[in-house]
C-alpha cells in the first residue's frame, strides 16, 4: 500500500528532530562532547579537577614538611640558647603552637579548594549550577577564595623571607663553626659581633664559646642539625607559595567555567526559542 505525504504534524516533529539533533552536536562540540556516552571510569576521570589535586598535594606536602623542621628548628634553638648562652626564649612554645594551626588551617583550606574544584569540573558542574542561584553561589565561593589565598600568600612570602634570613644566620655560624682556627688553634667562637642577635640581657662572657665541650655542644648537636631543618624549612615553604599560585590559577579558571556556563545556558534558552518560532513559523506556512 502505497503512503500519502507526510502531514503537517510528522513534518514538524521531522524538523524539531533535526533541529535537536543539530543543537545537540553544536553543544557536543562545544563543551568537550560532554553529553556523548561514556563508559563509568571515563566519567569519574572527567569529574576530577586534576589541577587543584596537584595543588592541594603541593600545599599538603609543604606545610607538613615545613611544620615538622619548624618545630624541630625552634627547638633546637631554645636548648642552644639554655645550654650555650644561658638564655631562655619564652616566645618559642607560642610560636610551635602557632606552626600547628597554621598546618592545620592550610590543610582544611586545601581539601575546601578541592571541594570548590570538584564542584566546577566536567559534568559535575552542569548539574549543580544549573540555577542562577547556584551558579551566582558558586562565583561568590570562588572569589572568595581567590581572596584568602591572596592573603595568605604574601603572609608566606613574609615568612620566606624570615626563614632565608635566620637560615643565612645559622650558616654563617656553621662557617665559623668550621674555620681552621676553631678546628685547628682551638680558638673560642666569639659572638660578640651578633649580640644583637640575642635577648639585652645576655652577658659578654656568654657570647663566647670556649671549652672544647661547649664548642662540640654548639656545632655538631645544635647549629648543624638546626641548618639543616630551616633548609628544608625553606624548600617547603617555596613549595607551598608555588601550590597558593596553583590554586589561585585553577579558581580563577573556574571562575570563568562557571561564567561561562551562565552564557552557554542563555544559548540554549535562545536556541529554544529560535527553534520555537520556527516552528510555529513552519505550521503557519501549512
Amino acid at each position: 500500500m502505497q503512503r500519502g505525504p507526510p502531514s503537517k504534524f510528522e513534518m514538524s516533529n521531522i524538523r524539531n528532530h533535526q533541529l535537536r539533533n543539530r543543537y545537540r552536536y553544536s553543544l557536543e562540540s562545544s563543551l568537550g562532547s560532554e553529553y556523548a556516552p561514556r563508559s563509568k571510569c571515563d566519567e569519574c576521570m572527567t569529574r576530577v579537577p586534576y589541577a587543584t589535586l596537584i595543588a592541594t598535594i603541593m600545599c599538603i606536602l609543604g606545610v607538613g614538611v615545613f611544620c615538622g623542621t619548624i618545630y624541630r628548628g625552634t627547638t633546637l634553638t631554645g636548648l642552644m640558647m639554655v645550654d650555650v648562652f644561658n638564655q631562655r626564649l619564652t616566645w618559642l612554645e607560642p610560636l610551635q603552637t602557632a606552626c600547628v594551626v597554621i598546618g592545620a588551617s592550610m590543610g582544611a583550606l586545601g581539601l575546601m579548594a578541592l571541594f570548590v574544584g570538584c564542584l566546577a569540573t566536567g559534568a559535575t558542574r552542569h548539574k549543580v549550577y544549573r540555577g542562577s542561584g547556584a551558579r551566582i553561589g558558586g562565583r561568590i565561593s570562588c572569589a572568595v577564595f581567590m581572596s584568602i589565598i591572596y592573603v595568605l600568600q604574601l603572609a608566606w612570602l613574609v615568612i620566606f623571607v624570615c626563614l632565608a634570613i635566620v637560615t643565612v644566620f645559622y650558616t654563617i655560624f656553621w662557617a665559623l663553626c668550621t674555620s681552621d682556627r676553631v678546628i685547628k688553634e682551638n680558638q673560642c667562637i666569639d659572638f660578640t659581633q651578633f649580640s644583637f642577635m640575642f635577648p639585652s640581657t645576655i652577658r659578654r662572657e656568654d657570647l663566647e664559646v670556649c671549652p672544647p665541650q661547649e664548642i662540640k655542644l654548639f656545632c655538631k648537636d645544635y647549629v648543624e642539625k638546626a641548618e639543616f631543618m630551616f633548609i628544608l624549612a625553606v624548600f617547603a615553604c617555596m613549595l607551598v607559595i608555588l601550590s597558593l599560585v596553583h590554586y589561585l590559577m585553577c579558581l580563577s579558571a573556574n571562575y570563568a567555567h562557571i561564567r561561562d556556563h551562565e552564557k552557554l545556558q542563555e544559548l540554549e534558552e535562545i536556541q529554544n526559542l529560535n527553534d520555537l518560532e520556527g516552528l510555529t513559523a513552519s505550521k503557519d506556512r501549512f
